[in-house]
């Protein structure tokens, strides 16, 4: 395989950009904490989320601070929540040599992460406000090795990269699912496929710990060639890095008529304690129109009351 671009060059992505004031310090590749964002210092809302629709909750949280600019700025997170989980019951995280104590104020993941949360007696309650629409292949710009269908992905000189089915579960069952289903459909060996993307080896590759930065990473380094990822992802980045991705349609996504063979995630969000000053705020934002509307434009589905 030939490297096409490594490392990405990802765009910035904060409640509010810093000013041309605040000193940068990071290279592609070196010092770059590309899921955590604000100062957690003097926010006045902290907000721990499960990473994978990073995108839309860039453009809902930076809505939120423009409509309450008083609370002056948003620290939140978008990696997996096992971390979250572990950092909001024990004494923070460490980003290398950095260490983080802020305690969130509101939560996001999928309904069994947040129950946990409602059974230690960190939550009372969550509700559902948004839900990915199924999963499409990523590839390569120009498909270099033609793969369609998830058929494609058994051919003996296609490298897959999947999410790791030990640090990701709840991605990778996704996933898992998602091509047992289509393989079924289409005839092909779904225990083949299956055991493919489980199994690290010379023609599966998996991520570590945060599969929405690093498997387009593997792709464009030329380190695979395919990836059965969340639509929504993938549209992400086919639009901020057009040169290098294209996704390949294999439920029906684009058609707006996915199968039942595409599961689908549903995000939940909830109060850690009383939310603070601004949390409740923030989940009343969270359910109304604009942010529906700004996650239906990232390519998922929201459920908006009648509030925004």
């Amino acid at each position: 395989m030939n490297q096409v671009n490594s490392p990405l060059s990802w765009p910035a992505e904060a409640a509010q950009y810093p000013s041309d004031s605040v000193r940068a310090f990071a290279a592609p590749g070196s010092n770059l904490a590309l899921d955590f964002h604000g100062d957690p210092a003097t926010a006045g809302l902290a907000v721990f989320s499960d990473g994978n629709h990073h995108m839309a909750l860039e453009a809902s949280v930076r809505a939120f601070l423009v409509d309450n600019p008083r609370v002056g700025d948003v620290f939140y997170t978008t990696t997996p929540p096992a971390p979250l989980v572990d950092a909001l019951k024990g004494d923070g995280m460490v980003l290398g040599n950095l260490r983080i104590t802020r305690k969130p104020d509101v939560f996001i993941g999928p309904s069994n992460i947040l129950d946990t949360l409602v059974d230690a007696g960190f939550m009372t309650m969550h509700m559902p406000f948004a839900e990915s629409r199924g999963n499409v292949m990523l590839v390569r710009k120009g498909n270099p090795k033609g793969i369609q269908s998830v058929a494609g992905l058994l051919s003996d000189d296609v490298t897959v990269a999947c999410s790791n089915p030990v640090t990701e579960k709840a991605s990778y069952a996704v996933y898992e699912e998602t091509a047992r289903n289509l393989a079924r459909e289409s005839g092909t060996d779904g225990d083949a496929i299956v055991a493919k993307l489980s199994t690290a080896g010379p023609m599966t590759v998996h991520s570590q710990i945060i599969h929405h930065r690093e498997i387009p990473e593997l792709i464009s380094a030329g380190q695979a060639d395919a990836a059965l990822i969340y639509y929504h992802l993938a549209l992400r980045y086919i639009r901020i890095f057009p040169d290098i991705f294209e996704l390949v349609d294999i439920g029906g996504i684009l058609s707006k008529e996915p199968t039942s063979t595409s599961p689908t995630t549903r995000y939940h969000i909830g109060l850690i304690a009383d939310g603070g000053q601004w949390g409740k705020h923030f989940i009343s934002f969270m359910k109304g129109n604009v942010v529906k509307k700004l996650y239906e434009q990232h390519g998922l589905c929201a459920f908006a009351d009648a509030i925004g």
